[in-house]
């Protein structure tokens, strides 16, 4: 499957299917240099099939640790530091393989480096298949998730479903949240039918018609981005469950798609509260234990430090808090949220987990 943006100029391909490695010759081939940045977890399972990488192209190979700790101002310098020492012209394509942090920190790399050279995307997991397309790249700070990065786009997303086949379940479960929001995004018909098919733990873990959901969930968050690629209107939606989940991602270190999964949870309390929705959130709490999200975490959560949290969000402007909540499934709307309501939307959250 190959899908394509459809920007005015600077469009790129993304590549979805098995063995779509073998695509890449085409999109490397004229460059004077070219860097492979490879997640070390990946690069353990995955190293022999890379080599073609290496070996016909005389690639460098910089291997980087898996997560997030990799997307800090200070691994930045070291890294960039060391790709100048290179003596590295414009003529330079970097190839990102590994998850969302190897491809939001190679895509900052590619955006800085001589003042912008060319990247690659190649996602090895499910929650990269979001991540890989749209163009938004960056690190952290130690006031909040993504607060440095940029609008770049690679030149192509080689997307090879090989490398989901590795993948442990705690992977899976992350990487599910975002496409389990791009449903949420779309309609009522595109939510029944993926929990449907993955009703339960063992359903998701088999990864059983992963690609048709790969492939939808693509072809949403395209037909946003498309509209408003630097995030000024509608391509916000995409944060529906990220203004909560990102503080407790941050806070409490853990994976982005489990942090974005509770957070989608406490947007459906919010939304009941503020739009006067109707949302069964028994209904999401159970489907997301019958998924095994390990939800224990949600016991140490205190508001205040998560609110401060949420204060810093990049969506937020002077009059505060701004959330992505469904006016409805498949209706995403932008809206500010009060403190009163988020503190008596955190507390009805506590308690449909208790």
């Amino acid at each position: 499957m190959i899908l394509e943006t459809t920007y005015s100029s600077d469009n790129y391909p993304i590549i979805v299917e098995h063995n779509a490695l073998a695509h890449l010759h085409k999109y490397i081939q004229d460059y004077k240099d070219v860097v492979l940045i490879v997640d070390a977890t990946v690069n353990k399972e995955w190293s022999i099939a890379l080599d073609f990488i290496t070996s016909e192209y005389d690639a460098h190979k910089v291997i980087i640790p898996s997560g997030e700790s990799t997307k800090s101002l200070s691994f930045y310098a070291e890294t960039i530091e060391s790709l100048l020492s290179r003596k590295l012209t414009r003529d330079t394509c970097l190839i990102a393989v590994g998850g969302g942090a190897t491809g939001d920190f190679t895509g900052f790399l590619a955006a800085t480096l001589l003042r912008g050279v060319d990247f690659i995307q190649v996602p090895t997991t499910i929650l990269a298949h979001d991540s890989s397309v749209g163009g938004k790249v960056g690190i952290n700070s130690k006031h909040g998730k993504n607060l440095i990065g940029a609008f770049y786009r690679p030149k192509a997303v080689i997307y090879d479903l090989d490398f989901l086949a590795t993948l442990p379940y705690s992977e899976i479960l992350s990487g599910y949240a975002e496409v389990y929001k791009h449903a949420l995004l779309t309609n009522i018909k595109a939510v029944n039918e993926i929990e449907q098919q993955y009703h339960n733990a063992n359903t998701l873990e088999n990864l059983e018609e992963i690609e048709y959901y790969l492939y939808k969930g693509i072809e949403t968050k395209l037909n946003i981005i498309i509209n408003d690629e630097k995030e000024s209107n509608v391509r916000k939606y995409l944060n529906l469950g990220h203004t909560f989940g990102h503080a407790v991602e941050y806070e409490f270190k853990i994976p982005h798609g489990h942090a974005v999964m509770i957070g989608i949870v406490y947007q459906f309390i919010v939304a009941n509260n503020v739009l006067n929705q109707d949302f069964d959130i028994a209904h999401f709490v159970k489907y997301l234990q019958a998924l095994n999200y390990p939800l224990d975490i949600i016991k140490q959560f205190k508001f205040e430090s998560l609110y401060d949290l949420m204060l810093k969000d990049k969506k937020n402007d002077q009059q505060g808090v701004q959330m992505v909540l469904l006016d409805g499934i498949g209706n995403p709307i932008v809206k500010h949220v009060d403190r009163t309501i988020l503190l008596q939307s955190f507390e009805l959250f506590i308690k449909h987990f208790e």
